[in-house]
C-alpha cells in the first residue's frame, strides 16, 4: 500500500512538472513558448491545453487546437496528464486551457482547492452525466440490485483513472449502497476495450461511465438507476483558463468564453476522433464540415 501511494505521488509530480513545460529535453517553458512564436512570426504566443484521457475531452482539444492554429494562427501543445495535475498547473499559469471540468458534483473537490485561482470561461455543455453503465441486456435496472448479482459481475466495477471525480463519486456509491465490489482503476480506453469485449461476447459488465461518451452511440446501454442520488443530477462542462489567459491572449479568452455544444454535436465529434488515427486531423476535418458553427465561436474582428 506504501509503495502504492509513494507511487502515485511521484507520478503526480512527474506530470506536474510536465504540465509546467518541462521537456524530457529538459527544455523550459519559455525556450518551448519561443519556439512556438517562431513557428507563427512571433507575433502571438503558444497555448498549452491540458487534457485527461477521458473521449470528450480529447475529441474537445484537438478541435480546439485545429481551431487556434488554422483560423486563429496560434501554436498549441497538448499536454496530457491525469486530472489533480491539470487543475495544479492551471492554477500556478503553467497551463493555460482545460475544457472538461465537470460540476456541481464531478469536480467539486478541485474547485474547492483550485476555483479562486483559475477563472471559469462558462459551460460548454449541458446535461452531462455519470454513473454505473451496463449493457441493456443486463437484466437488472438499479445500483441497489448489484449486490444480488455479484456472480455475474464477478464482484468487479470497470473503472478508469484514480485521480477522476467519478472514480471519487463511485467510492462513495460502494458505501453508501454497502456494495461488495472491488472498484478497477484503469483508464478511459481500457474501460471501452473491457465494454467492447464484453458486449461482443454478450457478458454481463458494469463500468463507470459518462455522457457525453461515443460508446451510448457505438452500444446499447444504459445507466443502473440511482436512488439514493449518489451521482448527483445532471452536470455541466465548464472550460477553465489560467488567470493569466485574458492578458496573454485575450481572443483566446473570448473563443473560450463562445465554445458551446449541443449533445448531437459533440457525439458526433466524438465519433469522428475516436475512429481516427489522427486525432487532430479528425477534428480539422469536422472544424471544415461545421465552418458556421466554428466561425460563431471566433471573436469578432476589431
Amino acid at each position: 500500500m506504501k509503495k502504492s501511494i509513494t507511487a502515485a505521488i511521484l507520478a503526480g509530480a512527474i506530470c506536474l512538472g510536465m504540465l509546467a513545460g518541462c521537456a524530457q529535453n529538459g527544455e523550459s517553458s519559455s525556450a518551448a513558448s519561443q519556439t512556438g512564436s517562431a513557428k507563427n512570426g512571433g507575433t502571438k504566443p503558444e497555448i498549452q491545453i491540458g487534457y485527461v484521457n477521458w473521449s470528450e475531452d480529447i475529441a474537445m482539444t484537438n478541435l480546439m487546437s485545429a481551431i487556434l492554429k488554422d483560423k486563429m494562427g496560434y501554436d498549441t501543445k497538448q499536454v496530457q496528464t491525469d486530472v489533480a495535475p491539470v487543475f495544479a498547473s492551471l492554477a500556478s499559469g503553467g497551463t493555460d486551457v482545460f475544457l472538461d471540468c465537470w460540476l456541481p458534483v464531478t469536480h467539486k473537490s478541485y474547485m474547492d482547492k483550485y476555483g479562486s485561482e483559475v477563472k471559469d470561461y462558462g459551460v460548454s455543455f449541458d446535461n452531462a452525466k455519470i454513473g454505473l453503465v451496463v449493457p441493456s441486456y443486463v437484466d437488472i435496472d438499479s445500483i441497489d440490485q448489484l449486490n444480488a448479482n455479484k456472480d455475474k459481475f464477478d464482484g468487479t466495477i470497470v473503472g478508469i483513472d484514480s485521480g477522476a471525480g467519478i472514480m471519487t463519486t463511485t467510492d462513495k456509491a460502494l458505501e453508501d449502497y454497502g456494495l461488495d465490489y472491488k472498484l478497477m482503476p484503469g483508464s478511459g480506453p481500457t474501460m471501452t476495450a473491457a465494454l467492447k469485449k464484453a458486449v461482443d461476447n454478450e457478458e454481463p459488465i458494469v463500468v463507470t461511465g459518462w455522457q457525453p461518451h461515443w460508446m451510448f452511440a457505438k452500444w446499447d446501454l444504459k445507466f443502473l438507476k440511482d436512488p439514493k442520488g449518489t451521482y448527483g443530477e445532471a452536470e455541466s462542462i465548464h472550460k477553465l483558463g489560467s488567470k493569466k489567459l485574458d492578458e496573454k491572449a485575450p481572443d483566446v479568452a473570448k473563443f473560450l468564453t463562445n465554445f458551446k455544444m449541443t449533445s448531437d454535436q459533440l457525439g458526433d465529434l466524438m465519433g469522428a476522433v475516436a475512429d481516427a488515427d489522427d486525432p487532430l486531423e479528425a477534428a480539422r476535418s469536422w472544424m471544415n464540415s461545421n465552418e458556421d458553427l466554428v466561425n460563431g465561436w471566433l471573436p469578432a474582428k476589431s
